[in-house]
């Protein structure tokens, strides 16, 4: 017996899959563990729709902010700024202005201008408005991965189905109150807006309609903690949560939760400018529709920081900071299909895959042995270390292993086996013509390698597309037989090479070949 580089590799690499494949297998608290996906452990999947026509509503309240603070700037005399959801118009009361008020729209792409004297018509043109509502969509599965990962959800599925569907997968939520949590988290808009209250007729609102209210350019909005509480706030907002870059929770003086606040450059000037113009009045800070709050301005507020408080519980301001941070969804979005998988159906596809696995694991084995004898026992012994490489580099990945995963692995035994196959064919082939040991073993393996090359490399192209236009469990079937099939080359090519070359000597000096190889006479 002689040690050889290739068995050196291979001893190494059992090592290193039983070693971090350990933790994965006996669940302990420390080391990197593989995550069980929504089927094996249970969990929510839902289907969700996107309100994609409101994404360029908002849109269009987002100019006519620009527009507004556009005109302030500049001194602007302009009258009559209304938008709906299609339009916005106005007039400007100083022709001298038009120039300058056309220059600001040219820097701006997808509008539709239309100028009669001094009066201005704007709609976004149907190129944006699609581009618009596709940008929605994949706005919100973003927004929508970006939270759950915030969350600590391990490895959440979110993924586009179909044009205006999303599809979310969250494994490990077992309770009622964690599924809540979670489909809050998902759906809340989080779209924060600094509104100017309308001083001169805040004291009618009581008395106002909404339709009263829009004759002023102003809208009515009940307060988060009380809905009997009224505000009027002028219905252009001074900024919105698009110039938000960062939210997290914090406590007031009174070590009650609230919500820090950070804009970027523009909205801070936006905001430094307009706190100037208005020392003494209030600003609305508006969530989702509701007033948080009403402070009153006393000075120029620099540096574009603000805060929310209100009446949260810790758990609740974390998630609203989660929600602020991760960005504002550009169109609501509504629930069209909810399933809930327990943790016992979970475990019964575990038990299934394992007796599966298991079972074929085992016929593998038996065949192998009774027909290659030793050749078929180093086969399995390349087999098994094939299995612990797998669950070792998932572990340090923190992969998600899904029942196709599973299915994978099973499958990857079979890939495995039958390389192993090949070469013991080719060897035995190579001892019928009578070849010396060495001969067999080295031209065997030569032999052998463009089947198994050819066969490993096609499989191996198969699941790298499958992984790129795959989602979800798709994915994670790809991944895994991506790692069985360079796992097995590793094993089946190298491995077991090294261990015939090791015990060359010994095979030749016994001459018995029915032993090692299972050949007859």
């Amino acid at each position: 017996m002689r040690l050889n580089y290739r068995i050196v590799i291979f001893a190494l690499a059992i090592i290193f899959g039983v070693f971090f494949s350990m933790p994965s297998l006996l669940q302990t608290q420390n080391g990197k563990k593989i995550t069980l996906g929504l089927d094996l452990q249970g969990g929510l999947h839902m289907l969700l729709g996107v309100k994609t026509k409101q994404a360029t509503a908002s849109r269009i309240k987002s100019i006519t902010a620009s527009i507004k603070h556009f005109s302030d700037k500049n001194d602007i005399l302009v009258d009559d700024l209304v938008f709906n959801e299609i339009t916005i118009n106005f007039t400007l009361l100083d022709s001298d202005d038009t120039k300058q008020m056309k220059e600001f729209f040219d820097a701006m792409d997808g509008l539709n201008i239309s100028i009669n004297l001094e009066s201005f018509t704007l709609s976004l043109t149907q190129e944006e408005r699609i581009k618009t509502e596709k940008e929605a969509i994949s706005q919100a599965i973003e927004t929508i991965r970006n939270r759950l990962d915030q969350f600590g959800l391990a490895e959440p599925v979110v993924a586009r189905q179909g044009e205006e569907k999303i599809l979310v997968q969250l494994a490990g939520i077992k309770t009622q109150e964690e599924e809540q949590r979670a489909r809050e988290l998902i759906s809340r808009a989080a779209k924060l807006e600094l509104m100017a209250v309308d001083e001169d007729r805040a004291a009618r609102v009581y008395t106002m309609s909404d339709s009263d209210a829009r004759e002023y350019g102003d809208v009515i909005l009940e307060d988060a903690k009380n809905p009997d509480i009224k505000y009027l706030v002028r219905e252009i907002p001074i900024l919105d949560g698009g110039m938000l870059i960062d939210a997290n929770m914090g406590f007031d003086q009174n070590n009650r939760p609230l919500i820090n606040f950070k804009l970027n450059a523009e909205g801070a000037e936006i905001f430094g400018d307009f706190t100037g113009k208005s020392v003494g009045k209030r600003l609305a800070v508006v969530l989702d529709g509701k007033v948080y709050s009403d402070p009153v301005i006393n000075e120029r507020i620099g540096g574009g920081s603000g805060q929310i408080s209100g009446n949260y519980s810790v758990v609740e301001a974390k998630d609203l900071a989660i929600a602020l941070r991760s960005g504002a969804l550009l169109a609501p979005i509504y629930l069209m299909e909810k399933r809930s998988v327990g943790p016992s159906l979970g475990a019964d596809s575990i038990r299934a895959s394992m007796i599966a696995l298991a079972g074929g694991f085992i016929l593998v084995i038996i065949f192998m042995v009774i027909y290659y004898r030793m050749a078929g026992l180093i086969a399995n012994i390349a087999l098994i270390a094939n299995l612990f490489i797998i669950l070792a580099v998932m572990s340090l990945f923190g992969a998600t292993l899904t029942l196709p995963g599973m299915a994978g692995i099973v499958l990857t035994v079979g890939m495995a086996v039958d390389a192993n196959v090949i070469i013991s064919e080719r060897i035995r082939e190579l001892v019928y013509e009578g070849k010396s040991m060495h001969k067999a073993i080295e031209d065997g393996y030569a032999n052998a390698m463009r089947a198994i090359l050819d066969a490993n490399i096609t499989t191996l192209i198969a699941a790298v597309v499958l992984y790129a236009y795959g989602t979800g469990a798709i994915k994670g079937f790809a991944i895994t037989i991506s790692i069985g099939i360079l796992a097995s080359m590793l094993t089946a090519i190298l491995g077991t090479h090294g261990i015939y070359q090791m015990l060359e000597q010994k095979i030749q000096k016994s001459k018995n070949n029915r032993l090692w190889f299972g050949i007859k006479g």
